[in-house]
């Protein structure tokens, strides 16, 4: 159902059924579509009460019909994730469509969220099928096994999925805080076993070099 047309537009070949997808995000298509805007958060009344409480900004779009859309946003690069009955934790920045059956959520992911400057929460997706991912550049997939745990830059995480503890480390001096110091500020670090996607160029973080 998914494939990618190139690495930076994903083609999505529906015969009846829906998938959901960043809003503005669809570039063409052909056959018979269908569009209605969503809201993210999750479904029902939690995720209205998860999207006032965590001002959640990701708006997500549904199509439906049959034929080939095409998605694309920003000249992103476009990973393709298997989710099988899994839960994917990816930045809400970072989601460009799912299956019409995953379900979308938000979960509190503490001081990492507030390291990264866009509020303590991140999207969740689960269920079975494939979502879409982008990055800045290609992404890169690591492993993490409980022999090698994994030490990530706030600015480059993308997403993660698997049986992964989720830590956030700190590493601010003084010197660090009066800009004598190099390095980073906050680190992410990931324990158990699992894949972490990161991307070769980091956004502006509250926790990068101060």
């Amino acid at each position: 159902m998914f494939r990618l047309q190139s690495s930076k537009v994903l083609a999505v070949d529906m015969t009846g059924d829906a998938v959901k997808a960043k809003n503005g995000s669809m570039v063409a298509y052909d056959g018979e579509m269908a569009f209605k805007k969503l809201s993210g958060g999750g479904e029902g009344i939690r995720g209205m009460v998860t999207r006032r409480l965590t001002g959640e900004q990701m708006t997500l779009m549904e199509v439906k019909g049959r034929g080939t859309c095409w998605f694309a946003d920003r000249a992103s690069e476009i990973n393709l994730v298997s989710i099988q009955g899994d839960k994917l934790y990816v930045e809400s920045s970072n989601l460009l469509a799912t299956d019409g059956g995953l379900r979308t959520g938000t979960e509190f992911t503490g001081l990492r969220g507030a390291s990264q400057g866009n509020g303590l929460f991140t999207t969740t997706v689960e269920g079975h099928g494939q979502a879409a991912i982008m990055s800045d550049g290609p992404a890169v997939v690591l492993r993490v096994s409980a022999q090698y745990p994994l030490t990530v830059d706030p600015g480059a995480y993308v997403a993660h999925q698997g049986n992964l503890r989720q830590s956030f480390q700190s590493g601010v001096t003084f010197r660090t805080l009066l800009g004598e110091g190099g390095g980073e500020a906050f680190q992410m670090r990931f324990e158990g076993d699992g894949l972490v996607y990161v991307q070769p160029s980091e956004r502006n973080t509250i926790a990068g070099d101060v």
